[in-house]
C-alpha cells in the first residue's frame, strides 16, 4: 500500500515537474526581464541569460523526459531493459552539457549557487554513466537467465 502511493506520488510529481518546466522555459524570456527590474545583472545580460536558461531548461526538460519514459518500465515491473541503459547514459550527457552551460554563466554573473549546480550536475552526469552500466550488467545477466529458461 505505501509503494503504492509512493509510487503514484512519483508519478504524479515527474509529471508536474515536466509540465511546470515547458510553462517555465516558455515564460523566460519575460521572466527575465521582470526580475531584471530587481537585478541590474539580469537586465544588463538579459538576451545572454535567457539563451544559456533556455539551453539549460531544455536539457533538464530532456532528463524529466528520460525519467518519466523509465518510470514507465517501473510501472510495468520491467526496469532492466535496454531503453533504460540508453536512458540513463542521454541523463549523463545532458547533465554535463548543463554543467558546461552553467559554467558558460560564470563569466555573467559567479554565485556560489552557480558553484554549486555545476558540481551538482557533474555527480548526476558521473552518477547516470555509473548506473547506466550497472543496468547493463543487469539486462545481460536477465537475458542469460531468460535464455536458461
Amino acid at each position: 500500500m505505501k509503494a503504492d502511493k509512493l509510487t503514484r506520488f512519483t508519478k504524479l510529481l515527474l509529471d508536474f515537474m515536466f509540465y511546470a518546466g515547458i510553462l517555465v522555459i516558455v515564460t523566460l524570456p519575460v521572466t527575465i526581464r521582470l526580475y531584471g527590474r530587481i537585478n541590474s545583472y539580469f537586465a544588463r545580460y538579459w538576451i545572454q541569460l535567457t539563451i544559456l536558461l533556455a539551453l539549460s531548461g531544455v536539457l533538464a526538460e530532456l532528463i524529466l523526459y528520460e525519467l518519466r519514459h523509465m518510470f514507465r518500465t517501473v510501472l510495468d515491473n520491467d526496469c532492466f531493459v535496454e531503453a533504460n541503459v540508453a536512458s540513463l547514459k542521454r541523463m549523463g550527457n545532458y547533465s554535463f552539457l548543463i554543467a558546461l552551460v552553467t559554467a558558460c554563466r560564470i563569466s555573467l554573473y559567479l554565485t556560489p549557487a552557480v558553484m554549486v549546480v555545476i558540481l551538482v550536475f557533474v555527480i548526476a552526469g558521473l552518477f547516470s554513466k555509473v548506473l547506466s552500466r550497472v543496468f547493463d550488467r543487469a539486462v545481460a545477466y536477465k537475458l542469460e537467465n531468460d535464455l536458461t529458461i
